[in-house]
């Protein structure tokens, strides 16, 4: 087995790491110390996903300053869950788009990789249309569907309509960060990420409550501030896909739609895409499940602990998608061992940041819950709810460590059958028992997710160590 060429990280290299990490440094990943590779896509790519779990922490913060909070709580949180379905198309095709310029780039190919990355615009900007065009028209029945009240429907309808309307920015945003990942430009996909935040965390005060002579837009100020936001992070990326120094860097000769480059991105990104879509209708169901056994109050302390959950999860999936970067270059690279032990290495960093989370929480959920809402029912449910989900987060970590590294590879089959029988043939028979069949209620919901979650990490665990994935070409 190929060893590890570094020495023992100290203060003063793990700070020089991480500076270079932040500066964007040019870093071949594959070659040279594993620990180093993964140091240095693993920090920026968690400062990125951080910055996308902050999108929704400031929005749950100033939407719950408003009266009537728990229907405009509910409102954000049943729409993010149907918005998980664009996010899940949008995962999909970055996905499918990082593994393959990763692989481009693993073989000394940048021309390639620059061509992938403008079929996978084109393939994006088609779904989205579809997407926007549907969520404008739909978005009271969304609500409907979803199990909201009526009066929920009644103030929740323009917000869910501009945040489903305005899903391309969504997309692009997604898609675009995933074309540098694959790059190894972990530092622009960051760099984006943050400027589309600084931009939200300013104008939401502004627009949800008003400032000066700017009226205060309530809860549908917090989708106006969201889809600025991530539409100034879109122009910056577009910058510099077209004029930057990236390795990624589109010409006009690109522009023309290469139908074999398009189908094999759509092969990747199906079932990659399918992957996302199971798990987000798993959790449009548990969302519907706790409002229709528990009602407003329940749903939204549920919507406040998934909202607090996330924040912590997205910074282990940024974790998680240094594996994929890696394992995509190296396989390009021809060296499927030095992929398989980036992964190990991962996997271990990510369980230990988890642990440190899963154990956070226990201890001061009723602190963190409370920070977000002051009402008694719902507080008390997002504490139950928090403290019982955080405590499947090392599983959480290490699932989503052997996904990314499957999905690199561009195997994203695999995760998908895990996530079929672990989410809908277990998870949700599961938390419909518990909840209905044995009367717990939102407990039941609750209780199912680490469940289910431990019981997919370690089937992707048993998956990954029989190294098929070593063999998939793209």
């Amino acid at each position: 087995m190929q060893k590890e060429n570094s020495s023992a990280l100290t203060p003063g290299s793990v700070y020089k790491l991480f500076r270079s990490a932040l500066r964007g440094d040019a870093q071949d990943y594959t070659t040279g110390s594993i620990r180093r590779a993964v140091f240095m896509l693993a920090i920026p790519m968690i400062l990125e996903m951080g910055m996308e779990s902050v999108f929704a922490v400031v929005d749950l913060y100033f939407v719950g300053k408003l009266p009537d909070s728990q229907h405009n709580i509910q409102t954000v949180g049943l729409t993010e869950s149907v918005l998980s379905l664009v996010y899940a198309l949008a995962i999909g095709i970055s996905m499918a788009a990082t593994a393959m310029v990763a692989r481009r780039v693993g073989e000394k190919d940048n021309r390639a990789a620059s061509h992938a990355a403008m079929q996978a615009l084109w393939v994006s900007l088609a779904l989205t249309a579809v997407v926007s065009v549907s969520g404008l028209f739909l978005a009271p029945d969304i609500l409907r569907w979803m199990g909201a009240e009526p009066e929920t429907i009644r103030i929740g309808a323009p917000y869910t309509r501009l945040m489903m309307g305005g899903s391309i920015v969504i997309m692009l945003l997604f898609l675009i960060n995933g074309i540098f990942r694959g790059a190894g430009d972990a530092f622009m996909a960051m760099r984006s990420l943050w400027i589309a935040n600084i931009a939200n965390i300013i104008l939401c005060p502004i627009l949800i409550l008003g400032l000066g002579p700017i009226p205060g837009f309530g809860l549908f100020g917090a989708a106006l501030a969201t889809t600025i936001g991530r539409g100034i992070g879109v122009c910056y990326q577009l910058y510099h896909l077209f004029n930057g120094k990236s390795v990624v860097k589109l010409n006009l000769s690109d522009w023309k739609p290469d139908f074999p480059v398009i189908r094999s991105l759509v092969k990747i990104a199906t079932p990659g895409t399918m992957q996302f879509i199971i798990g987000s209708c798993s959790w449009i169901f548990l969302a519907r499940l706790v409002a229709e056994t528990g009602h407003s109050e329940a749903s939204a302390g549920y919507q406040t602990a998934i909202r607090i959950l996330i924040f912590f999860l997205l910074p282990a999936w940024g974790m998680a998608n240094a594996a994929a970067t890696l394992v995509g270059q190296n396989l390009g690279a021809q060296q499927p061992q030095r992929a398989e032990m980036s992964v190990i290495a991962t996997a271990k960093y990510n369980t230990i940041f988890m642990a440190v989370v899963m154990l956070f929480f226990l201890v001061a959920a009723d602190w963190v819950v409370g920070f977000f809402t002051s009402q008694p029912e719902v507080k008390r449910i997002g504490v139950v709810a928090l403290r019982i989900m955080s405590a499947g987060y090392i599983f959480y970590g290490i699932g989503m460590v052997m996904a990314n590294a499957f999905n690199g590879a561009g195997d994203t089959r695999t995760p998908t059958w895990i996530n079929l029988f672990g989410f809908w043939l277990f998870q949700i028979p599961l938390a419909y028992i518990l909840s209905k069949g044995l009367q717990f209620g939102p407990l039941g919901v609750f209780i199912a997710i680490p469940v289910a979650e431990t019981a997919i990490t370690i089937a992707a665990w048993l998956l990954f160590r029989r190294g098929r994935w070593k063999l998939v070409k793209i």
